[in-house]
């Protein structure tokens, strides 16, 4: 008996223009499903993620029954779901819960020898401390949902620094009782700097800049892309060049460097995604902000419908998007396929333009080829308005996948790929496809977008907020 194939392409509506095999992880899924429904022996299932502190996420599904024309199927819909969950937020033990076989082919699949040994080993002993572990439970015995949620940010009292590490720049601001004083913007580029003495050089620069412009300093908060816990560094690509031995003996606690710099102020680093949604959340007065900023990675945070920060990880550059089983991009860091890190930044960019005709040469560097990319969409060349069309359908189907683990009422969007015409253009796209293919979601997601200086600037002083002075 053969194995059921899923194929989805008669199902979309609007392809990209310049990437047509594109696979929507959410019409993937939704096909998923809809055939397990159809099955009179289909099998409910849980997928329960295990953080410190006791925190429990859990997602509750349904797969087709044990039988060999499933399996292949079976393993790919919830190890797809697992890795989506595993970034989004976190764990180092996944319990899989009604189904011991596919249990079983997960195990294999997140081992130190399998197809997804970077997780295995990010989730486990990087990010938690501990070994990743999967395993399998009846339904009965299934652990329960025990999530947990911060306040953070919102404090503009005294004398702040505010800063934000990016691929590409590093920004940083000076507040004084909420008023910026100071902002500045400076090029660096510290993927594959080997040394963490040049990481922590060019951040005290850009605190001791801003500092000169204070009477003093009361408090400094950080943005950056990776996960930090306590402020440790323990998972981020601004460090993937340094080795393993130095991370851990200079990266780890390299803002506790800088804090000790500065009296050991009340100091906090937190995900450039996460403060990117507390701006959202501070500018709105809202709450239920997922925050997404497109530039060198995809960063992503959230902040709930309680208007706080989750112990989530929101790390969605690292999760699968795009379903399709070949020519799907491939993740340069985890090697894995279809991750949004491919489709919302300047890597996407970068990957798209051959197709739209566009040629750059190899040794240019990402962020030269999106500004190349801008100018032409200022000249309103058809090659670059067919790269942003294509970046908001993906946009697009991916919000409607992002909303089946995330409660939005409101998308805050920033990056440099969002910057101008062809960020404007992103935009427009990705609402029009929404109205068509998922119109109860179009109504209730709003999208916002900052102005051009707080795109750029406005997550150092976000960052600057973070830290209360209160003992």
């Amino acid at each position: 008996m053969s194995s059921l194939n899923i194929n989805v392409q008669d199902l979309i509506k609007i392809k990209p223009v310049l990437d047509p095999e594109f696979t929507p992880a959410v019409l993937w899924n939704k096909e998923y499903r809809r055939l397990v429904l159809e099955n009179k022996n289909a099998r409910a299932i849980k997928i329960s993620l295990k953080r410190p502190r006791g925190t429990v996420s859990v997602f509750e599904t349904a797969v087709f029954p044990n039988e060999e024309q499933y399996k292949e199927v079976n393993v790919k819909y919830i190890e797809r779901l697992i890795k989506f969950l595993l970034w989004a937020k976190g764990g180092y033990e996944v319990v899989i819960s009604g189904a011991d076989d596919i249990a079983m082919a997960i195990k294999d699949i997140y081992s130190p020898t399998g197809a997804r040994a970077f997780d295995f080993e990010i989730m486990g002993e990087k990010i938690y401390g501990k070994p990743f572990t999967v395993t399998a439970s009846s339904l009965a015995d299934s652990p329960q949902s025990e999530e947990i949620s911060i306040k953070l940010g919102g404090n503009t009292d005294g004398c702040r620094i505010g800063f934000d590490l990016g691929g590409s720049d590093r920004k940083c601001a000076a507040t004084i009782d909420g008023e910026v004083v100071h902002s500045e913007e400076v090029e660096w580029s510290p993927y594959f700097e080997q040394d963490p003495e040049w990481h922590l050089a060019g951040i005290l620069d850009s605190l001791k800049r801003a500092a000169e412009k204070l009477p003093r300093v009361d408090a400094i908060g950080g943005s950056a892309a990776g996960v930090y816990v306590d402020n440790q560094v323990r998972i981020a690509s601004l460090f993937r060049g340094v080795s393993e031995q130095d991370f851990k003996d200079k990266v780890v606690n390299i803002f506790d460097s800088c804090a000790a710099e500065y009296n050991n102020v009340p100091f906090i680093v937190a995900n450039d995604g996460d403060v990117t949604a507390l701006a959202g959340a501070i500018s709105l007065d809202d709450t239920a902000v997922l925050g997404m900023s497109m530039g060198t990675s995809e960063a992503v945070g959230y902040v709930n419908g309680e208007g706080n920060i989750t112990d989530w990880l929101n790390e969605l550059a690292f999760a699968p998007v795009d379903y399709r089983d070949e020519n799907n991009p491939i993740d340069e860091w985890s090697g894995d396929i279809g991750c949004g890190v491919q489709y919302f930044s300047q890597q996407c960019v970068a990957r798209i333009a051959p197709a739209a005709g566009i040629d750059f040469p190899q040794e240019m560097p990402f962020p030269e080829r999106l500004v190349e990319v801008q100018k032409l969409m200022e000249q309103k060349d058809e090659r670059a308005v067919k790269i942003y069309q294509t970046i908001g359908v993906y946009f697009a189907y991916t919000i409607a996948h992002y909303a089946e683990f995330y409660e939005i009422k409101n998308l805050l969007i920033l990056g440099r790929v969002t910057s101008g015409a062809g960020g404007n253009m992103i935009l427009d796209i990705a609402e029009d496809v929404l109205k068509i293919e998922f119109p109860e979601l179009a109504k209730n997601i709003h999208f916002r977008t900052p102005d051009e200086q707080f795109k750029r600037h406005g997550q150092a002083v976000i960052a600057a907020t973070l830290p209360s002075l209160q003992a």
